[in-house]
């Protein structure tokens, strides 16, 4: 299995939509063209008729039936124009008009329908097509936020649950050995609450651009092997051994996002590696690029698993959920597009996961 993500940008589909149907439109072209048959077909008949009667009644005669005849085919030419714009321009609008409203009430199931076949399209049909595409990106996030908000509750009512049951037994524990081991597992399920609090945060301000990216010069081996260091504990409960691979190298980048990246990549690592396994981490420099890498011993993960592993509070392997809050992953995409750069993940059940990340900005 190889998932590939990553941080690029580039036209919207609606923007190329757009500029295709624009090429087609022939909308105020008609509209122009009906309106200046009309009037020329007035004037002519005005003239030709004014001739008519003139050589038949006189001036006087021919003047009024003239203007009679301007007056009837002007009536009968804006009352055309009208239906015209009853049909063309009224009709779409009221209909767009209804899509909005009922998307502001909070019902995104909206499927205006074009009036034109592909390629004929006019500008009406565009704003239906783009109306449709943002009903259904709005339900999308609605169902995101639901899911969201359904996974924090869930991931905050284990630990509080733990805290309330412990709380109970520690205020009727016997002795004062039991009284401490209660109270151990009621600081560990506060950290945890307090981590998943502190995540929560932290991804929300970074997916709503609260947090800015502040480059500086940064030495990226020392950073990477700072924090491998910082999980030193952690491996020596596992008996893991660290297989290390650290260029030296100079980037300008964001420290607190690298750091997010390269902790959260390690914790999985060790988090996964089975007991007395090795965790690998390589930071090379390719041209003006510089790699991260960082691979396990562990479970692996299958195609359908790795499909989601980016997803907040998703978690594919749930015999480690007491470890984290599914949050990890999702933070590390995020600090990743943030900094331009991108990410893979090559991995296989029982063989292991690999994660490399790319990053720009190397500069000595």
């Amino acid at each position: 299995m190889r998932a590939r993500r990553q941080g690029t940008r580039g036209r919207s589909h609606a923007e190329g939509d757009y500029g295709r149907g624009a090429q087609r439109s022939r909308f105020s072209f008609l509209s122009y063209a009906v309106y200046f048959i009309g009037v020329a077909a007035i004037a002519t008949v005005s003239i030709l008729s004014y001739l008519l009667i003139l050589r038949a009644s006189g001036r006087l005669t021919a003047s009024l039936c003239t203007a009679a005849i301007l007056v009837v085919l002007s009536v009968a030419l804006a009352l055309t124009a009208a239906a015209w714009r009853r049909r063309v321009a009224e009709k779409p609008v009221r209909e767009i008009l209804a899509a909005t409203q009922k998307m502001a009430r909070g019902d995104f199931d909206i499927n205006l329908k074009p009036r034109h076949i592909w390629g004929n399209y006019d500008e009406f049909d565009l704003i239906g097509e783009n109306v449709n595409r943002l009903a259904k990106q709005l339900s999308e996030t609605e169902m995101l936020r639901s899911d969201f908000m359904a996974n924090v509750s869930h991931e905050i009512k284990t630990p509080l649950a733990v805290i309330q049951s412990y709380a109970g037994a520690l205020l009727s524990a016997a002795d004062g050995e039991e009284r401490k081991k209660y109270a151990g597992v009621l600081v560990a399920a506060s950290r945890r609450l307090t981590a998943l609090v502190t995540d929560i945060l932290k991804l929300s301000k970074m997916e709503n651009n609260a947090i800015l990216p502040e480059k500086q010069r940064i030495e990226g081996g020392e950073l990477v092997r700072d924090c491998v260091l910082a999980f030193e504990a952690k491996m020596d409960e596992k008996d893991l051994q660290p297989d290390c691979d650290i260029d030296d190298m100079t980037l300008i980048s964001d420290e607190g996002l690298l750091e997010i990246i390269f902790n959260n990549l390690i914790s999985n690592a060790v988090k996964f590696s089975e007991r007395g396994g090795t965790v690998y981490v390589s930071f090379k420099r390719q041209g003006d690029c510089a790699l991260f890498g960082v691979r396990d011993e562990g479970c692996g993960m299958s195609a359908e698993t790795g499909a989601h592993i980016f997803d907040k509070f998703y978690q594919g392997d749930t015999s480690h959920a007491a470890e984290g809050n599914g949050l990890g992953l999702a933070m590390v995409k995020r600090a990743i597009d943030m900094l331009g750069g991108e990410i893979s993940v090559s991995s296989m059940p029982g063989e292991g996961s690999l994660f490399t990340v790319r990053l720009k900005g190397v500069v000595g």
